[in-house]
């Protein structure tokens, strides 16, 4: 019965949600949403615990919109944590008052307050998120964001009979914030999940779970889309369905060359859309989700799994598990991500840049700080260029906006101090690291290229960056040290995968490439949680321009106070 109930809310949202698109013009529509940020008590895995939710939901509610809406979301802080919400992937344009990161664009909403997110939706369409920006909030706070095309515009790829999301995510059993407090006092990780979920449910492969798995009716010959959503906070996850190859269109709401694949890798933070066909003989089919890990580090290996039910199959039938690649499994994941391509059609165009105006190296290294507060007198932490990010006490944007001084220096260097074999024996002397909020400059509408290169400092990892307000192109990746002569001439500069969030191999680099064109505070970080935690982390402060429109947009009234 929890697949049926779980199934026709799914159908009847979808189809509310057309009728509603069916019934306004083509014109730009402006769409409301009420957020209230509420804790509720939830069971999962034999334990039940408060948790931080919108609108009492787990996972949160979606936002639906057509590219070219406005958006507004209030949300209300009725919970005892101070609270922010990023729009993942939305570019916000001059608006990164709508951006959401705490500290970076705006100071978070208090317990009682309320703040409105205000933003249009412009030249984006297709699958993002939203999820708490603040401590690990995001464990239990996010959500889907799905923005159909313009009114008349279909899909580049055959129109599925249905859509469904699957948004992955991890549970902890004890409160994540108590956990994470633990791990610092000791200045080590905190414990990891116990439980990965796909749409807040782990599945029947773990105790107390048959009611809490999450199913989807299919019908025997039709297509269905399914939108997938990385929303863990520390893995790498491999995606399959058991029995049923996945057609890739889409990754971080940009259409691409579509390829078949029994599988998918998805970073956190990243979202793929795939098409899956209901052809094979009817039956109950296991959706499984479960980590990458390459690495000599602990992770969370258990398996989350939903259910692929063929109408009219009774639920006594037994599901199928998928074959999902090996935890370690480098060759699937390298080869996985060389698939990627833009669809770079007339219609959607890669508009790599090819003249490069600034030239960025920066080093992704773990090290260790003194900690006079931690019970062994010391710290892991992490760093770009051997900076570790200081988190300010205002927001960076309103310093920026409002010239601010003492809170920010721009001088973040654009290569690391000293040039070593990034990649060889692992380093494990002089593993101290600068401590400073330090952010680098941009002229507007100047080209980047950014290489962002894995090192041995305690230990290789992959690592999954993210950059606020801008999706980048993906021009060259590979193992090892990036080589400045050689490698350069690998790059793809005519259909690469153009995201916003891009994962950096395990002792590897990957080179991304964007047009400043967006003035503003823009945060990137590794979207690993523990990581950002530690430091791993900066901002770019991209200038104005000097047209009408080339400037940051004016703060808003209800902006929430520091």
């Amino acid at each position: 019965m929890a697949m049926c109930k779980t199934f026709s809310s799914v159908s009847f949202f979808f189809l509310l949600y057309v009728i509603g698109f069916v019934s306004v013009s083509a014109d730009a529509a402006v769409k409301r949403y009420q957020f209230d940020i509420q804790v509720k008590n939830v069971s999962r895995l034999c334990h039940a615990k408060p948790i931080v939710t919108v609108n009492g939901m787990f996972p949160g509610p979606t936002i639906y919109a057509r590219e070219g809406d406005r958006v507004l979301i209030n949300v209300t802080n009725h919970a005892q944590y101070n609270m922010s919400i990023h729009w993942h992937g939305l570019k916000q344009l001059r608006n990164g008052w709508a951006d959401g990161p705490a500290y970076i664009t705006q100071c978070p909403i208090q317990s009682g307050r309320s703040y409105t997110y205000d933003f249009n939706v412009t030249g984006q369409r297709g699958t993002l998120w939203w999820h708490a920006h603040i401590f690990w909030l995001r464990a239990t706070v996010y959500g889907a964001i799905v923005i159909m095309p313009k009114q008349g515009t279909p899909f580049p790829f055959p129109q599925p009979y249905r859509e469904t999301n699957i948004i992955l995510g991890e549970w902890w059993n004890n409160d994540v914030e108590e956990i994470v407090k633990q791990g610092n006092k000791l200045g080590l990780p905190p414990n990891t999940s116990d439980a990965h979920t796909i749409n807040g449910k782990p599945g029947p492969l773990f105790p107390c779970s048959e009611k809490h798995t999450f199913a989807m009716e299919v019908e025997q010959g039709k297509t269905y889309l399914l939108r997938i959503i990385n929303a863990a906070l520390n893995d790498e996850l491999f995606f399959a369905v058991a029995g049923h190859n996945m057609t890739v269109v889409e990754i971080d709401a940009v259409y691409t060359k579509p390829f078949t694949t029994q599988a998918i890798l998805i970073a956190p933070g990243q979202t793929t859309n795939v098409l899956v066909q209901a052809n094979r003989a009817p039956g109950r089919y296991f959706m499984a989700a479960r980590p990458f890990m390459d690495a000599p580090l602990t992770v969370d290996n258990k398996t989350a799994t939903a259910i692929l039910q063929y109408k009219g199959v009774p639920n006594t039938v037994v599901p199928i598990l998928p074959q999902l690649p090996f935890p370690n499994d480098t060759a699937f994941a390298l080869s996985y991500n060389a698939k990627l391509r833009s669809l770079n059609s007339p219609l959607y165009a890669a508009n790599v840049p090819l003249k490069v105006d600034r030239h960025l190296f920066y080093t992704i290294g773990l090290g260790i700080n003194q900690c006079a507060t931690c019970l062994n007198g010391t710290q892991l932490t992490a760093s770009l260029n051997n900076i570790t990010f200081v988190m300010p006490r205002i927001g960076l944007l309103q310093a920026h906006y409002f010239n601010i001084k003492g809170v920010f220096t721009t001088d973040f260097p654009d290569r690391p101090p000293k040039p070593f074999n990034y990649t060889g024996a692992p380093l494990t002397a002089n593993l101290g690291t600068t401590l400073g909020t330090r952010l680098s400059k941009i002229a507007f509408n100047s080209t980047v290229e950014l290489v962002l290169q894995d090192t041995n400092l305690l230990t290789v990892e992959s690592h999954p960056f993210h950059l606020h307000g801008y999706n980048f192109f993906v021009v060259g990746t590979g193992i090892g040290n990036f080589d400045p002569a050689k490698d350069p001439a690998k790059y793809n500069l005519i259909d690469p995968p153009e995201r916003n969030t891009v994962g950096v191999p395990t002792g590897g680099w990957t080179a991304i490439r964007f047009r400043a064109d967006n003035p503003g505070v823009w945060f990137m970080h590794c979207h690993l949680e523990l990581h950002t935690g530690w430091g791993l982390k900066t901002a770019f402060v991209v200038e104005n321009g000097k047209g009408p429109n080339q400037s940051i947009l004016p703060p808003p009234n209800d902006l929430p106070p520091c």
